[in-house]
């Protein structure tokens, strides 16, 4: 069969023309309806584009793409460039403003380098922060060396805040720290010499009160009435000579305080000292004033004047518990033979503090059998006191050595014969063992009657206070009144 003659050149041309059209039609039709009277359009069909140079039409496109790629397209870019290159950022730009007037001759305010404030973060040292400040080690040996408040600057603590001020890279002008609560310290470093300055800083005392009753722990009450820990260390260490917080303390206990708040420009700092506190255990009613003699000496006496000091500590371990008691047949842990227990034993962790329990001399450090580490302390009227499985001995506290009632003598270990850390404590009299927890404490001397009206009438407030803060909780409203 013969075909019509260009038949096979023709044909494919309409079909490819048609569907381009119908193409743009579809993606374009709101333009084509638009634009309906144009000739363009209805005479395409009879006059329809010739594509048959159209790889000659694609060529010269791709060409026109490549230009804009290499020509115009990077200098668009370098136009519209950003620098991602980050800014030096200051650690800090905060003015310390001191509650005195700057000296004379001094640089303007707007003039003076900004200080920059470091807070000291845990196991930093000053030396950490001047490396950290871009400061040389010369540089803080010399702060060290001509200033006299050097350790405050060497003993420091997490929290704590200093300002420095940088008259360049690498040069320090100026340091500034708070030296206790009333002082704060400048000190000005030039090429030479370190001029000191101090400011004095006015402080405000208020005084709070609280009271609680303790369901599971000292600690737990003393938090949901809103008390510092450090007031419940202070309470604990005022009644101490009366109460063995290790072994009396039992639910229901409950007590009332009065204390000295601390504030500085209207924030408060910390809380102070004791004023007044009753403590119930047992249902015995202890009370605690506090009071300065003529001399200025602090004490805390009870409601007739009488020092609540004894000879002699109570406990010599803050807090613990007791593990075994004085007595006269016990099996031995370790040796498993039935032996006097002469003492007492507390249990506590591993580098607890050992208070000794009245003033005294060393008389023994060192090791015994037995006991591990231990020290024996010799006291008037003819007692003694021992402290045995130390983990170590306190410096500075060698035979010979005085010390006095609650110094720390050594640390709660477990050497000698101890199946876990704990003080073996003993008390003798004599020579003669005593139970440490019943043996009588001689009592402190009473205040000569010039100080005991001194007394009487600076503490009667404090007791009728105390009276209101009992009676407003219905735990101890009985107690109170007894």
């Amino acid at each position: 069969m013969n075909l019509p003659p260009n038949t096979h050149h023709a044909s494919p041309q309409p079909h490819r023309r048609q569907a381009v059209r119908r193409q743009a039609q579809h993606h374009h039709w709101r333009f084509y309806l638009a634009r309906a009277n144009w000739r363009f359009i209805p005479n395409f069909a009879r006059a329809p584009v010739d594509w048959r140079n159209e790889h000659l039409v694609i060529g010269a496109a791709a060409t026109l793409l490549l230009l804009l790629g290499f020509v115009v397209l990077p200098g668009w870019a370098s136009a519209v460039r950003v620098d991602l290159a980050p800014a030096p950022v200051a650690l800090s730009a905060q003015a310390i403003v001191l509650p005195d007037a700057a000296p004379a001759g001094a640089v303007a305010a707007d003039e003076a380098p900004a200080w920059t404030i470091v807070e000291v973060k845990p196991g930093q040292t000053m030396g950490d922060i001047f490396h950290g400040l871009g400061l040389k080690p010369a540089t803080l040996n010399t702060v060290l060396a001509r200033s006299s408040h050097r350790d405050a600057l060497v003993k420091i603590r997490p929290g704590e805040r200093f300002g420095f001020q940088l008259a360049a890279p690498g040069k320090l002008a100026a340091v500034q720290f708070d030296a206790g609560d009333d002082r704060r310290v400048t000190l000005e470093v030039g090429d030479a010499e370190v001029r000191e300055r101090v400011a004095e800083r006015a402080l405000q005392r208020r005084v709070g009160s609280a009271s609680g009753t303790i369901t599971h722990s000292l600690f737990g009450a003393g938090d949901e009435a809103g008390l510092d820990d450090s007031v419940i260390l202070k309470l604990a260490e005022v009644f101490g000579y009366d109460i063995d917080f290790a072994l009396d303390i039992r639910r229901g206990d409950h007590f009332a305080v009065i204390y000295d708040e601390v504030y500085r420009d209207g924030e408060r700092l910390r809380s102070g000292d004791i004023l007044a506190a009753t403590f119930v255990n047992g249902g015995k009613r202890h009370v605690a004033l506090r009071h300065l003699q003529a001399d200025g000496t602090p004490g805390y006496y009870d409601a007739e004047g009488r020092p609540l000091k004894k000879a002699f500590l109570r406990s010599p371990v803050e807090f613990s518990r007791i593990s075994s008691r004085f007595s006269s047949a016990r099996r031995h842990p370790i040796l498993g033979s039935v032996r006097a227990h002469r003492g007492v034993d507390y249990a506590a962790p591993k580098g607890t503090p050992i208070r000794t329990a009245g003033n005294g001399r060393v008389i023994f450090r060192g090791w015994k059998s037995g006991y591990g580490n231990c020290v024996i302390v010799q006291h008037g009227n003819n007692v003694t006191t021992l402290y045995g499985h130390m983990s170590r001995f306190a410096s500075g506290r060698g035979v010979g050595t005085r010390v006095g009632q609650g110094e720390v003598i050594g640390y709660v270990g477990m050497t000698g014969l101890a199946t876990a850390p704990h003080l073996h404590y003993e008390f003798r009299v004599g020579g003669a063992h005593r139970d440490p927890l019943t043996v009588p404490l001689p009592k402190a001397e009473p205040l000569g009657p010039g100080e005991l009206l001194a007394f009487r009438r600076s503490s009667t407030p404090m007791v009728d206070r105390l009276t209101l803060i009992e009676q407003r909780d219905p735990a101890t409203r009985a107690v109170a009144t007894r």
